[in-house]
Order: structure tokens, then sequence, then C-alpha cells
């Protein structure tokens, strides 16, 4: 999976880009078939935030994570990106069977 990792206000450094691979690589074991994951790092003045966007099974699936920590707020967004990517799944398997006719 290829992740694009982008700063606003905060530059990205080896500790930010290992803790975001550590944090998103069991998104990637458990849905092989994502692709790409775009992140989005933003430092605003009393709040980090962190965006997650990816195409999953037709849809575009976004969660944002936010904290005062830097790190908080991507382990945040994982489980909120993990969570979405579950309910997904669920929702396309819910539409598998139809009911029959009659």
């Amino acid at each position: 999976m290829q992740i694009n990792l982008s700063g606003h206000h905060v530059d990205i450094t080896d500790g930010i880009r290992t803790a975001v691979q550590n944090k998103f690589s069991k998104i990637q074991s458990h849905y092989p078939s994502l692709d790409s994951l775009s992140i989005i790092l933003k430092v605003e003045r009393n709040q980090q935030s962190v965006e997650a966007k990816t195409q999953f099974m037709g849809a575009t699936v976004a969660v944002e994570g936010a904290d005062n920590d830097l790190y908080v707020a991507i382990g945040e967004a994982a489980k909120k990106l993990e969570a979405a990517l579950s309910h997904r799944k669920g929702s396309t398997a819910a539409h598998r069977y139809d009911r029959p006719a009659g």
C-alpha cells in the first residue's frame, strides 16, 4: 500500500513517518485490496489533526483524528479508518443476497 503523506504547517520528520507506517500497517494487513492512502497532517494553534482518505469498494472513505499530541491523533485516525473500512465492508456484504421476489 502506498501512503501519500503531506503536512500543513508541519515538517514531516522520520519519526512521524515511522509512526504513520506503524499505525497504518495493521490496516494494510486486514485490507490488502487497498492500493493507496492519502494522509494530511495539520497543526493548528491548540489542536493537531490527521486526515486520512482512501478508495474502498467503490466509495471514498475519509476520517479525521484530532488531539493535542500529534502521535495520539495519528493513532486515533488509524482506529477510525479501520472502523470505517469495516463498516463499509459490512454494508456491501449485507446487500450480497437479495430477498426472493414474491
